[in-house]
């Protein structure tokens, strides 16, 4: 098959599937179609599954391309199938988020930083959702931990913000408090932007595409790091 004929199938499961994408899927190695003697892409019906096993993987499992490649990898070296219901993670990720308390469970994956659909909030609408008040939602822009956009609205992550605040002001913190949180995540973001942007600026097709999973990859593991050293941290303070 074509690379449009294997778009067309796909686009029935997986709407938000291009040809870019697939191009982008085989450039990371998780397919790789025959060519013809002119250059072009055959696809066998083989690779339309294992597309669509990517494709469920990353959408319905979060699960980054490393790990979805391990999975294929270990597939064709005959060490397991992946099965019909969604694929498993590999066996050292799988021991350690069985562990109760040392786990992965719980902890972010690259599809959790993938844009959704875009909702806009009034000021209203987000002091209604996050229960706070006016004075605690201009706090909380003076110290950066919420932003509007430059129309004016907020998005869905600010009113998590502002009940995570509201949270922790329970125990006595206040929005003053947490300007090092602010801090921490710009330099997070800063470092991942100086990784991502020559990738994003190469001139082929795909660049767009591996910067965005690139990103999110990263985001993910970040996330996960940031929040095993402050566990870590924490078992000093507790002494546990």
């Amino acid at each position: 098959m074509s690379i449009g004929a294997v778009l067309a199938q796909l686009r029935g499961d997986f709407p938000d599937v291009t040809i870019s994408k697939i191009r982008f899927l085989e450039s990371e190695g998780l397919v790789q179609p025959g060519r013809t003697r002119s250059g072009y892409r055959q696809f066998a019906p083989a690779d339309v599954e294992r597309l669509r096993f990517v494709l469920s993987a990353q959408r319905d499992h979060y699960l980054p391309l490393k790990v979805i490649k391990e999975q294929l990898d270990a597939a064709d070296r005959g060490a397991g199938e992946h099965e019909a219901t969604g694929p498993r993670l590999p066996r050292k990720l799988v021991s350690l988020s069985s562990r109760s308390g040392d786990g992965f469970d719980g902890l972010p994956l690259a599809g959790d930083f993938a844009p959704g659909r875009e909702v806009r909030l009034t000021q209203e609408e987000l002091l209604a959702e996050a229960g706070i008040d006016e004075r605690t939602l201009g706090e909380l822009e003076q110290y950066g931990l919420v932003r509007p956009g430059a129309a004016g609205f907020y998005d869905p992550d600010a009113v998590l913000v502002a009940r995570t605040v509201r949270a922790m002001t329970e125990f006595g913190i206040e929005p003053r408090h947490l300007r090092a949180f602010r801090a921490s995540a710009d330099r997070e973001v800063g470092l991942l932007e100086q990784i991502v942007t020559p990738v994003s600026r190469h001139r082929d097709t795909d660049a767009k595409a591996r910067a965005d999973e690139m990103v999110r990859e990263l985001a993910a593991l970040s996330v996960t790091l940031h929040t095993l050293l402050v566990k870590a941290g924490i078992r000093g303070v507790t002494g546990g």
